[in-house]
């Protein structure tokens, strides 16, 4: 009787990418999510913030209460999670999904910030980091105007949480910037062709 052996699924890869508020992050993913040869799987952040118009559940992020995100904490369920901005919104990172996509052969591709990312880092210290940012503080603040969503408080409290998360992006094995969008996608592919 012939047997048949399973090929073994090779364990996957940990991709931190962070950076600050306006340095376009998302957008960067998407395109990176879509064009970079590695297998690529997206970890969807819980947050306890309220949707905003065009995002959709458990695509952007999983939207739970603040009960459920607090039981999900004392369960130990979060890799990594905090209250962003000082705004009572809390936000994580599901360990057992990410545990479940490493096991698939995937590489799951984190976008949290600078202390998130060093929380993680201690469970996982092999994992690929990468700081993305617009090259300058004037750059950031005019991204972050533009976008023409933030009362004035919170560009003032997203620039000096930008200023601190700058002054870590030596604790990436990366650093991007993000001039133009194709450009950083390109880099980004880059780096994860090369898995380092």
């Amino acid at each position: 009787m012939d047997t048949v052996k399973l090929k073994s699924v090779k364990s996957g890869k940990l991709v931190i990418i962070s950076g600050p508020s306006g340095a376009g992050k998302s957008t960067v993913l998407k395109h990176v999510l879509a064009e970079c040869s590695r297998p690529l799987e997206l970890s969807v952040s819980v947050t306890t913030r309220h949707p905003r118009p065009g995002e959709t559940d458990r695509v952007d992020y999983r939207f739970v209460s603040k009960d459920d995100f607090a039981r999900r904490r004392d369960n130990d369920e979060f890799l990594e999670w905090k209250e962003v901005f000082k705004r009572g919104d809390y936000y994580g990172t599901l360990r057992n999904e990410v545990a479940a996509g490493l096991a698939a052969g995937k590489w799951v591709v984190l976008e949290i910030d600078v202390e998130g990312a060093m929380m993680v880092l201690e469970s996982h210290p092999d994992a690929i980091t990468i700081f993305l940012h617009p090259g300058s503080d004037e750059e950031l603040e005019r991204r972050l105007r533009d976008r023409a969503t933030e009362t004035e408080d919170s560009i003032q409290r997203r620039l000096e949480v930008a200023r601190r998360e700058m002054a870590c992006r030596n604790k990436y094995n990366h650093e991007v910037v993000n001039n133009t969008v194709d450009q950083a996608v390109e880099d980004i592919c880059h780096i994860l062709a090369s898995g380092e």
